[in-house]
């Protein structure tokens, strides 16, 4: 199949099963958020230490244990990532499922204030102009809510500093995802003991098939996330971008449409803001993109011989 082909097959596939995860874990109740993120990662190191194991890269940790700036990073993304997803479990599991999806629709701009305030980036125009829209919808969501949107923001932030530390440590997916959760395990089983002790553990207790979807959250963790790892392989950036507005797509579908949560005009005209943002966001990338692409392709063309004289 071709590469390009088979890239958006692996994107779309990350997508919608991101997209609908919302479905996932109100399966999960009457489990909270706190046992349900433990779970969600003890069952991640086992899935992926079973992968690792199948396709024998278990040596990349001998090498990793060698460089303690790398852990200290490991370690950060994998707070940021506790933070990022104990705050979505929560905010699905509360019946707030449209302000989880706002968290991803503004995301992007997030990315794009580190760039400026972290590694210093000087924006263009049109994402000045993006970053602008994005603030006057915060402030119009934060009337309509009568507080700020702390949970998109602490997902938007949380998830856009992890994309950053995950960028400078450069670890594959699997490999990468296995660590994270390995520095939270032990933490995460403690919590999973001390809840069986107290006989508050929902783990055995509801009924099988509500156990088998505990067990199922390392696998739900990991298969996306090895699926966008083979997209990000095969596809442009540019495309890749404009495939991550689906999962808050349909989780805001989710939200509205399954969860029956209110949308009432201001908050509606909150998102409109931010999907303004983003597509003024999207059209200069888009539009630096194919410019960069341009230039590329004259400065790698060969230079006109000059005529010379007879």
């Amino acid at each position: 199949m071709n590469p390009i082909r088979l890239g958006y097959l692996y994107g779309l596939g990350a997508y919608l099963l991101w997209g609908f995860f919302p479905l996932y874990l109100k399966l999960l109740r009457p489990a909270g958020p706190l046992e349900i993120l433990a779970h969600r990662i003890v069952w991640s190191v086992a899935f992926v230490a079973l992968l690792l194991a199948a396709m024998r890269n278990i040596g990349f940790l001998r090498a990793l244990l060698r460089r303690p700036r790398a852990l200290a990073g490991i370690a950060a993304a994998a707070a940021l990532i506790a933070v990022n997803w104990g705050t979505y479990i929560y905010g699905v599991n509360s019946d707030r499922v449209v302000e989880t999806a706002l968290g991803y629709f503004i995301n992007p701009l997030v990315s794009v204030l580190l760039g400026v305030f972290v590694l210093r980036e000087r924006l263009r125009p049109a994402q000045w102009a993006a970053l602008g829209v994005g603030a006057l919808a915060v402030a119009v969501l934060t009337v309509d809510y009568g507080r700020l949107p702390y949970l998109a923001l602490t997902l938007a932030f949380s998830f856009a500093c992890y994309g950053f530390v995950k960028k400078r440590l450069g670890l594959p997916a699997a490999e990468g995802l296995f660590v994270e959760s390995a520095v939270l395990a032990l933490p995460a089983l403690a919590y999973l003991g001390w809840l069986s002790l107290r006989g508050d553990s929902t783990f055995g207790h509801v009924s099988a098939g509500h156990t088998v979807l505990l067990v199922l959250a390392g696998a739900a963790t990991a298969i996306p996330l090895l699926l966008f790892a083979g997209a990000a392989n095969r596809l442009p950036l540019s495309l890749l971008g404009m495939l991550q507005y689906l999962a808050p797509v349909l989780q805001l579908g989710c939200g509205v449409l399954i969860f029956h949560e209110p949308m009432p005009p201001a908050r509606l005209a909150g998102f409109a803001l931010v999907w303004l943002a983003l597509i003024v966001f999207t059209l200069d990338a888009l539009r630096q993109a194919h410019q960069t692409r341009t230039r590329t392709r004259t400065d790698s063309q060969p230079p006109i011989p000059t005529p010379t004289a007879p």
